[in-house]
């Protein structure tokens, strides 16, 4: 089963031209394929189809994540295009400057244009 299959992620976005100026100017990516009902990109080896709903922003969970050799450095390149680290509370997960280190992983999350919540993580050697 699935010898041939491709996987990918899917994001939501309300506002698809709008989403994809954001990719363009946070990641430097362009599109592999732009059609009427979405976008399709490519990311760190993964395809993400970024499609218009009316529901996009409304999850409050991570709905992408990327893992990073260095997530300081990735962080300092995010910032200075413009990306604020999202600072958390919670129990379990308190973040500091953005980043939250738990389980052999140091983690942040940003959001992207349309609301989605993106994990940048770097595993740290244990």
């Amino acid at each position: 089963m699935f010898e041939s299959a491709e996987s990918y992620a899917v994001l939501p976005a309300s506002d698809l031209d709008r989403a994809k100026r954001w990719w363009k100017d946070v990641f430097d990516i362009d599109p592999i394929d732009d059609s009427t009902g979405g976008v399709m990109l490519s990311i760190a080896g993964t395809s993400v189809l970024v499609y218009e709903t009316q529901f996009a922003g409304t999850a409050q969970n991570t709905a992408f994540g990327i893992d990073t050799d260095d997530l300081d450095r990735d962080m300092a390149a995010l910032r200075e295009r413009g990306i604020v680290f999202n600072e958390y509370d919670l129990p379990g997960v308190t973040t500091q400057n953005g980043v939250v280190e738990d389980g052999g992983m140091r983690t942040a999350w940003f959001d992207d244009s349309e609301g989605n919540i993106i994990a940048l993580g770097q595993r740290v050697p244990g």
